[in-house]
């Protein structure tokens, strides 16, 4: 099943001026849906607000926001997908300059759920350095916005490698994400993820993640990940995965997958 509704109707197009497609004037989240539920959809929702308030977007109408989500759904079997939630301030203004009476437009849609993400979990996922590195841009950090230029060139450096996904560095070589999950690092019974305040997204699950266990932000750079007991990369699609590889070094999946669920256990979250 793929279905789109645009503002609250079903659809397929958008305006060719629409702001979102000429200059990446806009932000997303996806999230997954598993027996007719949104996983984490406060978080998403959270995510959707704070992208429209540091871009100054008009305030999101969630009602009918929830009223599109639920429509797809009702038109879904009761199986996973992959719920994609796009905003673009839409059409207008002159130039880069965005126009007073902005009308944005909502874009949802529900799309087939990836079949891979439960063999990664029992296997591992390899990782490459990726030679693409990410802008520093403190205005847009954290944020899940529709520039996803560099992620494209990540995407397109990873279809030559030999590993599953892309590590991602940024200009300064500190250690951010892979090209599309938050990394999560574990050494000695601490929790531990790449700081995000000058480059990269802050994902949901890791914000989900951090809401129960003791995670700290900190720079990061290549030397650390090579030591660490255990690494794990994660999304709202694919929950916390163990890495086994990433370049020459290698990490014990069981032991990581050991560490991680006992952790989750104590916090109910196994």
């Amino acid at each position: 099943m793929d279905k789109t509704i645009i503002n609250g109707q079903v659809a397929t197009s958008l305006s060719i001026n629409d702001r979102g497609l000429n200059y990446g004037d806009g932000f997303f989240t996806t999230a997954k849906v598993s027996q007719r539920e949104v996983e984490l959809w406060p978080l998403h929702i959270a995510r959707l607000q704070q992208c429209a308030t540091r871009l100054g977007f008009p305030e999101l109408d969630i009602a009918a926001l929830e009223v599109d989500v639920d429509a797809l759904i009702a038109m879904a079997p009761s199986d996973d997908y992959v719920l994609k939630i796009v905003y673009t301030r839409g059409s207008g203004g002159r130039g880069y300059a965005p126009p007073t009476d902005a009308h944005i437009q909502r874009i949802v849609r529900l799309m087939p759920y990836p079949t891979q993400y439960q063999t990664l979990v029992e296997t591992g996922l390899s990782l490459s350095i990726a030679q693409t590195r990410l802008a520093q841009q403190p205005l847009l950090a954290g944020l899940k916005t529709l520039n996803r230029l560099e992620q494209v060139l990540v995407k397109q450096e990873a279809a030559k490698a030999s590993s599953d996904d892309m590590l991602v560095l940024d200009t300064t070589d500190n250690v951010i994400e892979t090209s599309s999950a938050n990394l999560l690092l574990y050494q000695q019974g601490q929790w531990f993820t790449p700081k995000l305040d000058q480059a990269g997204v802050k994902g949901v699950y890791l914000t989900h993640l951090s809401q129960h266990l003791a995670v700290r932000e900190q720079r990061v750079n290549l030397a650390t990940l090579f030591s660490v007991d255990a690494l794990y990369c994660c999304n709202s699609l694919m929950g916390v995965i163990p890495i086994n590889r990433l370049a020459h070094h290698d990490y014990n999946v069981d032991i990581s997958k050991s560490v991680l669920s006992k952790a989750l256990n104590n916090k109910g979250l196994g």
